[in-house]
């Protein structure tokens, strides 16, 4: 028997960040050159710039509120003035974090275009591998100034007068990670990011800065905290979910993460007592996504080809964010285009990934207010209690319970719709192979109208694809009458739409 969900419209958690739907592009495969950026497409696809006009229009209805750039890896060994001036005059250089070779024919003026085309606002990350606190200066001078000064006036010369006026920008990325140009421990990180934070600020004290941490639940997070709490506005964290083949892991796998913004919260607020802090500070998860390494491996450009399961897998990540909305206010997929993807371009077209339809359910409808909601605890024969990561990420072992800590198969968030007049579940079925007639229950002064809009995605195999050839899995729109109990498909995910009486 399937547990009852509750929901109370009363009952506010926070309101849900648009920027929790945020993107992301790096210098990595095909993301950026035969992605957003085409200029030698043979078949009418890209504009006069260079840019894929499909591409731009499937990310617009994606409501993408934010870009990363430019990595990811990549930044770590980049130097962002190739990437300005004419382009041939650019120079071509060796790529370190994926090992390929760098044209620097897309740079920082491309993406600040293609941004402002896409109606997202660009989030820059800084290299702080091989780079200095005098290029990392130099690149907020370029993008934000409007002196009179070298860097504003290259801007100028490169035929952009006005500043952008970047506003997000990030110390490093993953500095912690033995895979990375310049890799540090958190002490020496800290303190460099320190410094660089101060300086940044002189130069424009407008700007959001980003912390580099780790998953939320490691050491890194804590030091790191307690160090830059007072000069930064976010704390980042990264975690990808892996299948190794196993549907269950790969559904559950967003526990883990869940786990992380918990802790994350409790260092962020104890990083605060001890500084005497009041200022905002919460998380930027601005790297998350499904992702197997083995199956897509990053050096040979990370195009995995997801299938329904791993849709299933993408919305209870977006459950999570939507659940913990009063700590998470920006999280980027990674990445947005052929890369571990919602997109996969060919010279001739794109085709819609299987997760391209929760992204696009949560982006479209899950707004307004974050619910409390409570799942009823599932009978013993009805819980999950293997595990929620791969057997082989050892530091996760804390989140693969046997029974003493069941999983629950249905996982839900709720939003109260902005206007007030409907309440929005988002509803996964997660077992491969159960149906379940799920009641949802409202709180005591709530009343729902007796019909129900639902969007659904789902097929009947969970290995079902998109592709080329065309979509299995896609949201169908459909509405039903409503009696107090929801008949959820096995491994489906829908959002429900009851409006208030």
């Amino acid at each position: 028997m399937a547990p009852t969900i509750h929901i109370d419209p009363a009952r506010h958690v926070a309101p849900v960040d648009p920027r929790i739907y945020s993107g992301f592009t790096e210098h990595m495969g095909r993301c950026i050159y035969g992605g957003i950026y085409d200029p030698d497409n043979a078949h009418g696809l890209a504009d006069a710039r260079g840019y894929r006009t499909d591409v731009l229009q499937a990310l617009k209805d994606l409501n993408v509120p934010i870009v990363r750039y430019p990595g990811g890896n990549f930044v770590s060994s980049y130097r962002w003035q190739d990437g300005v001036g004419p382009k041939e005059l650019r120079p071509r250089r060796p790529e370190l974090a994926w090992l390929t070779e760098e044209s620097n024919q897309f740079g920082t003026d491309e993406f600040i275009a293609w941004c402002r085309l896409l109606g997202a606002e660009p989030y820059i990350c800084l290299n702080m591998g091989t780079s200095t606190l005098e290029d990392a200066l130099a690149w907020l001078e370029y993008c934000n100034s409007s002196a009179n000064t070298h860097y504003a006036n290259m801007r100028r010369k490169n035929g952009h007068e006005a500043p952008y006026g970047v506003k997000y920008w990030a110390l490093g990325n993953e500095v912690w990670g033995p895979w990375q140009v310049g890799q540090m421990n958190a002490e020496d990180y800290s303190k460099q990011a320190f410094q660089w934070a101060k300086a940044l600020r002189l130069l424009d004290p407008s700007i959001k800065l980003v912390s580099c941490g780790e998953t939320g639940f490691a050491d890194w997070d804590r030091v790191t905290l307690k160090a830059l709490a007072p000069v930064v506005d976010f704390h980042s964290i990264h975690l990808y979910t892996v299948s190794e083949g196993n549907h269950d892991v790969n559904v559950m796998g967003p526990a883990a993460a869940e786990k992380g913004i918990e802790i994350t919260k409790s260092l962020i607020e104890l990083a605060k007592i001890e500084g005497n802090l009041t200022k905002d500070l919460t998380i930027c998860f601005d790297e998350w996504n499904v992702w197997d390494p083995v199956r897509a491996p990053g050096e040979k450009g990370a195009e995995e080809h997801y299938d329904l399961s791993d849709a299933l897998a993408v919305a209870s990540w977006l459950n999570v964010f939507v659940r913990k909305a009063d700590v998470v206010k920006i999280a980027c997929i990674a990445q947005s285009v052929n890369v571990i993807s919602p997109i996969i371009t060919s010279p001739t077209g794109l085709f819609k990934q299987t997760t391209y339809y929760p992204l696009q359910l949560f982006a479209s409808l899950m707004q307004g207010t974050a619910l409390a909601v409570h799942v009823a605890a599932p009978e013993p024969e009805d819980a999950y209690t293997g595990p929620t990561v791969p057997a082989f990420v050892a530091r996760l072992a804390a989140h693969a319970p046997p029974s003493a800590r069941p999983t629950k198969w249905l996982d839900a968030s709720a939003v109260l719709a902005p206007g007030g007049a409907q309440v929005r579940v988002a509803l996964v079925n997660r077992h491969k192979a159960a149906a379940a007639a799920v009641p949802i229950r409202f709180g005591p002064r709530a009343e729902v109208a007796p019909r129900v809009e639902v969007h659904e995605v789902w097929s009947a195999e969970l290995g079902d694809r998109n592709g080329f050839e065309g979509e299995k899995v896609r949201t169908v729109v459909k509405t039903v009458d409503w009696q107090g109990t929801y008949e959820c498909k096995a491994h489906s995910f829908q959002v429900l739409v009851f409006t208030l009486v």
